[in-house]
């Protein structure tokens, strides 16, 4: 009975209450949860949601969420996926002082005007408003300036919908454009049919070219190498935390052996 209770609509969505975020997570205590996964359940009311004090970790895409009142007592919060949901007032997110990753795609942000309450977020790193590979977005979305209006209001971001705005990435992505546009365009072919016969290659074709010494392609190649070795310690510091995660999660007891 209690199990239908948590999944009954109410006021048009469900509620999160203990009883789901316990039999969701198997932590007894609701400031024990760190790490909270709620995708596609429904949820239009987040309840109690604001009593897992020191939730780090949040996914709440693909519901129906509009108010995020809760949410302003989560300081200890770094990552929070709220994409695909029915949120137009962002303001109890600027009281999440500690937001690195910010994903709102498929929500009814409309201006910048809603987005000014995250300002003093000085963690914020990254910020998603659009994702097209899932054909989400916001209204806001429309303007044609709106990602340089973004940069400008959060001087902080280093990705905007999923894409690097600054740091080594985006120098490296310069600097290929830059390449290409010095090496110039490709030899061009004529239409007219040849009067004669002539070789399918030209006599040199087989011939090594010369090597080209270009400052651009040398810096590319510097930089390149120094993605790689950020993307490598990247990945070795994601398995770390992983690894960390999994023991933690191996020493908790089994959800389904509690009775609510």
């Amino acid at each position: 009975e209690d199990e239908e209770e948590e999944d009954e609509e109410e006021g048009g969505g469900v509620r999160i209450t203990p009883q789901l975020l316990k039999a969701s997570t198997g932590e007894f205590a609701l400031e024990s949860i760190l790490l909270l996964r709620l995708r596609g359940r429904g949820i239009a009311h987040l309840g109690c949601l604001g009593d897992c004090a020191n939730l780090e970790w949040l996914d709440l895409s693909g519901n129906a969420i509009a108010q995020l009142g809760p949410l302003a007592a989560l300081r200890s919060l770094a990552v929070l996926n709220l994409s695909q949901n029915r949120v137009a007032s962002l303001e109890p997110l600027g009281s999440c002082r500690n937001l690195q990753s910010l994903n709102l795609a498929g929500n009814l942000v409309s201006s910048l005007q809603q987005l000014r309450c995250l300002t003093g977020l000085r963690r914020l790193e990254s910020l998603r408003l659009r994702d097209p590979l899932a054909r989400l977005a916001n209204p806001l979305c429309a303007a044609p300036a709106y990602r340089p209006a973004l940069a400008d209001m959060f001087p902080g971001l280093k990705a905007i919908d999923g894409e690097r705005v600054t740091g080594r990435g985006s120098e490296l992505y310069r600097l290929c454009r830059d390449l290409d546009s010095s090496l110039g365009p490709g030899a061009g072919t004529g239409t007219e049919a040849p009067r004669a016969a002539r070789p399918w290659v030209e006599a040199s074709f087989w011939e090594p070219p010369p090597p080209r010494r270009s400052s651009i392609m040398e810096e590319a190649y510097k930089q390149f190498g120094e993605v790689l070795r950020e993307c490598r310690e990247l990945s070795r510091r994601a398995d770390d935390a992983i690894a960390q995660a999994e023991r933690a999660l191996s020493g908790r007891p089994d959800p389904n052996s509690y009775v609510f």
